[in-house]
């Protein structure tokens, strides 16, 4: 089964913009209009601050905006990514090994988020409403929960276990994966039909549950958490990156009819959000209180919305960013540890600006270049220092195989 072999210059760049969007999206979260002007109460269900730990009195509604596109479509999109890399790591490492270093280089971050980075970045949340604002008390607090809230770092459990999922298929059904990229080998020239493919499977995999449970819930298992109406969405994204990443040729060629028709996929994508939004703003604010009508209308037009947003980015960057930039780069070979470490970094930020006299765009952008920066400054330190530290006892690693992992 042939793979992707080669770095893409424009799917590193992706790498980028999604990394850099991800920090924008969390950095944006306490100025958002539709939020209530008061934090969110620690002990008490629903527990809204795990989504929004800082609320700000200054807001801006054109955030709201933002954060609905990418809530669409940057998950949908990270997954799409994370399984895009998998072919090529599997061809290299073989099931066993791509597992084994899954569990290092997923897994073990994970706990480290979830055990450390995860209460660092929540104890400023805390504080918002606290009678005693000490560690000592959020901690008792914090062991008070019903569940062990895992912030953006939720995607590094399911990502890896989709990856093992396909490190089994590869090593006892591989006749399964050669047949999905096999189909998808059919529409490398016509993205049109991948995209109704997509949305096609989206909804079956996506309508169903956000009937059933709406399309807002969490439930938490411990430090496992997932959104109620996604998870199956989210295997069908990760499969069709599989898919397209089996592949030299697929419809992620620069010189592509993806890329070459980027406005119609940008204006696509514009057209089926406003009919998202403009269905889902029947649903709210009481999603069960809404006609049945409405919430099924929402619900269609949500993955259509996602897979035009989704290729929408793709084909920009395949069109505009074909060529190497040395930010670019470091934003891409950085990108996981940037999605590691920002949270923590963003939450205190916000906090220390609510008192501050700025606009909500100000505040948003002091917050939002501050924790990029800092995010990639201490990655770039810690990516040295490992280096350092492993030098005399193995091999160079590949370059290649850190840019690519999920992010």
């Amino acid at each position: 089964m042939a793979v992707l072999s080669q770095v893409n210059v424009p799917l590193s760049n992706l790498r980028a913009i999604t990394i850099v969007i991800v920090v924008a999206f969390h950095s944006v979260l306490p100025y958002l209009a539709s939020q209530p002007a008061d934090p969110f109460p620690f002990d008490a269900p629903p527990y809204r601050w795990i989504a929004f730990p800082i609320l700000d009195s200054q807001r801006w509604f054109g955030f709201d905006l933002f954060c609905a596109w990418q809530d669409v479509s940057l998950m949908s999109l990270m997954f799409l990514l994370a399984g895009l890399f998998t072919p090529s790591s599997l061809g290299r490492k073989g099931p066993r090994t791509y597992t084994l270093e899954r569990s290092w280089r997923i897994g073990l971050p994970f706990v480290f988020a979830v055990g450390v980075l995860s209460p660092l970045a929540y104890f400023a949340s805390y504080r918002l409403t606290a009678a005693d604002p000490s560690f000592s008390a959020f901690w008792q607090h914090w062991r008070a929960l019903p569940m062990w809230p895992a912030g953006p770092q939720w995607f590094l459990w399911q990502i890896f276990l989709l990856g093992a999922v396909a490190a089994a298929l590869h090593a006892f059904a591989p006749h399964w994966l050669r047949a999905l990229s096999t189909l998808v080998a059919r529409v490398a020239d016509r993205p049109l039909m991948f995209f109704i493919a997509l949305a096609a499977l989206s909804a079956l995999a996506y309508v169903p549950l956000a009937m059933a449970f709406t399309p807002w819930e969490w439930t938490f298992l411990g430090p496992f958490s997932f959104q109620l109406s996604r998870p199956l969405h989210y295997v069908v994204y990760f499969f069709a990156g599989f898919a397209i990443g089996s592949h030299e040729h697929s419809i992620l060629r620069p010189d592509g009819p993806l890329a070459r028709h980027w406005l119609a996929w940008l204006a696509a994508a514009i057209a089926s959000m406003s009919v998202w939004g403009g269905f889902t703003s029947l649903t709210l604010p009481e999603w069960q209180a809404s006609a049945p009508l409405f919430r099924l209308a929402s619900a269609l037009a949500f993955p259509v919305a996602s897979a035009a947003a989704a290729l929408c980015l793709l084909a920009i960057c395949l069109r505009l960013l074909q060529s190497r930039d040395r930010l670019l780069d470091s934003l891409s070979s950085n990108a996981y540890s940037i999605y590691l470490l920002h949270y923590a970094v963003v939450v205190w930020l916000q906090y220390a600006l609510l008192d501050v006299d700025l606009n909500a765009i100000g505040k948003a952008t002091i917050v939002f270049a501050a924790a990029l920066a800092a995010s990639l400054a201490a990655s770039a330190g810690i990516k040295i220092g490992v280096r350092a530290l492993v030098s005399r006892h193995s091999e160079p690693q590949d370059e290649r195989a850190i840019a690519n992992q999920p992010r």
